[in-house]
Order: C-alpha cells, then sequence, then structure tokens
C-alpha cells in the first residue's frame, strides 16, 4: 500500500507542471516528428534514455520518445508513440496516434492556442485536442526520470 501511495505522489508531482495534447496523424513516428521540426522549428530528437518499457500479456513493448528542450526556456517537449505493435501506451485513447507532453515554464494560453491551430494545419496531422489530467487513467505510463 505504501509502495502505491510512492508511486502515486510520483505521478502527481511529474504532472505539476504538464500540458498534454493528442495527436491523430497518418505519420510513421520519425515521419511525424520531423514534419514538427520542419513546420514548428522545434529540433525533436529520439531520446533513447526515456523509451517507455512496458510488459502487458507476457510481452515487453518498447514507446519510443523523441525530446525537444528550449534553449530560452524551461520548458521541454517531448513527443509519446501512442502504439507499439497493437499496444497502447495510453489505452484509454487507443484513436491517438502520438502525445504530445509538454513540461517545465507554463505555456501561456494564447501560446497553447496558436500550437493547436498550427498543428492542425500540417499535413498528415487530423485532429488535436488537449487531454486533461482527469480524463487520462494510465497517466503514469508517461512518468519517466
Amino acid at each position: 500500500m505504501n509502495e502505491i501511495l510512492q508511486i502515486d505522489s510520483l505521478t502527481n508531482d511529474f504532472f505539476d507542471d504538464v500540458r498534454l495534447l493528442g495527436i491523430v496523424s497518418t505519420a510513421k513516428n520519425y515521419r511525424f516528428c520531423w514534419m514538427m521540426n520542419h513546420y514548428l522549428h522545434f529540433d525533436f530528437r529520439l531520446d533513447k534514455n526515456i523509451d517507455i518499457h512496458i510488459r502487458r500479456k507476457s510481452r515487453n513493448y518498447f514507446f519510443p520518445v523523441y525530446s525537444f528542450y528550449n534553449d530560452n526556456s524551461q520548458l521541454s517537449h517531448y513527443i509519446y508513440h501512442n502504439n507499439c505493435d497493437g499496444e497502447f501506451l495510453l489505452p484509454e485513447f487507443k484513436h491517438i496516434d502520438f502525445l504530445w507532453l509538454m513540461k517545465g515554464d507554463q505555456l501561456k494560453e494564447e501560446d497553447a492556442k496558436n500550437l493547436i491551430i498550427t498543428l492542425k494545419e500540417i499535413p498528415s496531422v487530423q485532429l488535436v485536442a488537449e487531454l486533461t489530467n482527469e480524463k487520462i487513467k494510465t497517466r503514469g505510463n508517461l512518468v519517466f526520470e
């Protein structure tokens, strides 16, 4: 029981300063990140130190994470691929292909809205929705050290 409370506390701490977008796209994960870099002038890179490993149904699943650290602020960006061989990082959002997590400095509301509008204009992006903590049942799957 104490271990569960520690995990819940760690998860809550992790999500204190997080904004999360769910994105539906027809692009493969490496192509999707290339498009974010190209159209938004970010510099997302595959971050081997943050890959999420989950064991389900006697199998290991690996969910790649791409990261971008903004030199001008404390805001860090992470893109998770939500699908690995038919398993989902966030099973409650099976229709979502990518999860864009922003952590650190608070993103101004106007900047968040502008990012969503811009994302919707990128080819192969079909849907962008902000995901609130209340909607995410398995948000602990997004936590990394």
